[in-house]
């Protein structure tokens, strides 16, 4: 009987020379039998050759950028093109510089529509590239045979022109695809329908949308509805998500279920325990080798900077020691890398007798703890430089959370009693600036708004970290050296 109503259900929805299921017959949630003229618009579909086309336009860019750059560095060098020297050089550099830019996925079509990514990766990959060939010719010892000028303007010229091309990429993505590349599309499957969503929106019930599995004409209906898109997401009842998932597991398509009871937990990803389902909630340090780089940075960071710092900070500490007795520097517990408590250095601001050890009371703007000299270095940020010796013993890094003492309140209270998250922060060292620092959120916290800005940025670093963003938040650091929160 199963067998004699699948048949009639077919034959109902296939006319002779027809193929056997089509998108055009079928009931719907109610049982009223769909218009045979049926069809889900979804505006976004069909990105996919786009994103192709846009990823060879932005390589035949790099292309000529660096043939452009080069051959204008040997005109300029060489008073004319020395042919046999720029071949030799463009064949080697173009291969090992394609080679490291789709590993570094500079041709992703997320990393194209975002000029600042779009230049990081592909800067990167050609600066990696020039060193490899120099590192080659000098084990070769060739090097002697092509000039080190044309090696220096080619590389300036084509990072000059790359970046013109990563511009014209980005604004030529956001004509073809609009400010996201991907196609997606969101089903509602009897729940409220949002209007924030960026992506094309579709109800379920009133598309002829069911995910009844057996029923071949509901799976088809979806496939076709679904076709050309690169996710679909679907929002629906918690006793829907079952026959969801069983007919998203039955597309070409990237699917997913909205679960927002799992928000509160704040879940990374979805592994699995002991043969059940589990969820990531945390993902600890950064990895080895992340953690290895930002190292390597801090400490190439430290020794390059106390040389120069080395005579601002012997007059700092002459000065504090002329104008009040007691010790240069001033130590205090702060809240380091895994919650656990590490002594930061600080050059003395405050009369000796007065300092907070324990970071109780917060500084205000006419603190009469602070010594005229503390008051010129804690706006100068002086005061702060004498962390660069944590970051060499390890205890921070240069960019970070910045470290608060346990005893840190805004509106008398506890930091983590204003945000339980406060304690996810320290997941990484604490820096000598950060990504809250930038975007002014420094001084006294006196208001709980003063934390939760800061907290906000600090999570953001943590989840989104490079050594390209801590290089920028470094640069970006000395426009807020002087601060009008700073005392």
């Amino acid at each position: 009987m199963a067998s004699r109503a699948n048949d009639n259900r077919l034959s109902s929805a296939s006319a002779p020379g027809e193929p056997l299921l089509a998108f055009s017959a079928g009931e719907d949630y109610d049982g009223h039998v769909l218009n045979p003229e049926t069809q889900v618009a979804v505006q976004s579909r069909g990105k996919g050759r786009k994103r192709v086309a846009l990823s060879l336009l932005a390589a035949t860019l790099d292309l000529t950028a660096i043939i452009t750059a080069f051959t204008i560095a040997c005109i300029v060098r060489l008073g004319g093109i020395n042919t046999d020297q720029l071949f030799n050089l463009l064949v080697v550099t173009i291969p090992i510089y394609f080679g490291i830019a789709f590993n570094n996925r500079a041709y992703n079509i997320r990393a194209l529509v975002k000029f600042g990514t779009s230049l990081q990766r592909g800067t990167l990959s050609l600066i990696f590239a020039v060193a490899a060939v120099m590192l080659m010719l000098f084990f070769l010892k060739v090097g002697a045979e092509f000039s080190r000028l044309i090696f220096a303007m080619g590389t300036v010229g084509s990072i000059v022109l790359i970046a013109c091309g990563r511009l014209l990429v980005r604004q030529i993505a956001w004509k073809m695809l609009g400010r996201n590349p991907m196609s997606e599309l969101v089903i509602y499957d009897r729940v409220e329908m949002k209007e924030q969503d960026s992506a094309d929106a579709i109800d379920a019930k009133v598309n002829g949308i069911h995910p009844d599995s057996s029923n071949p004409l509901n799976i088809q209906r979806l496939g076709l509805a679904v076709q050309d898109m690169d996710y679909v997401i679907v929002r629906c009842k918690p006793e829907h998500r079952n026959d969801w998932a069983h007919a998203l597991k039955a597309l070409d398509v990237n699917g997913q279920i909205i679960m927002p009871e799992l928000a509160v937990l704040a879940p990374l990803s979805m592994t699995r325990y002991d043969g059940q389902v589990a969820l990531t909630v945390s993902s600890g340090p950064l990895k080895w080798n992340q953690r290895l780089l930002k190292r390597a940075f801090d400490i190439a960071f430290v020794f390059a900077a106390l040389p120069v710092l080395a005579i601002p900070m012997l007059i700092t500490a002459i000065a504090i020691k002329l104008e009040s007795p007691g010790p240069v520097l001033f130590k205090q517990s702060r809240i380091g890398l895994g919650n656990r408590p590490f002594s930061i250095l600080k050059f003395r601001s405050m009369a000796a007798e007065k300092c907070d050890a324990h970071g109780e009371q917060s500084t205000s703007r006419t603190d009469s703890r602070v010594t005229k000299v503390g008051a010129f270095i804690r706006k100068t940020s002086i005061d702060e430089l004498p962390q660069l010796f944590n970051v060499l013993m390890g205890d921070m890094s240069v960019v970070g959370p910045r470290p608060h003492a346990v005893g840190s309140t805004a509106e008398d209270a506890l930091f983590w009693d204003i945000d339980h998250r406060y304690w996810h922060r320290h997941t990484i060292k604490p820096g000598l600036t950060g990504l809250a620092q930038i975007r002014g959120f420094r001084g006294a916290t006196e208001k709980r708004s003063d934390l939760e800005g800061r907290l906000q940025s600090d999570l953001e670093y943590r989840t989104t970290w490079s050594l390209w963003n801590d290089i920028k938040i470094v640069l970006l650091t000395f426009r807020v050296l002087v601060h009008k929160n700073a005392f």
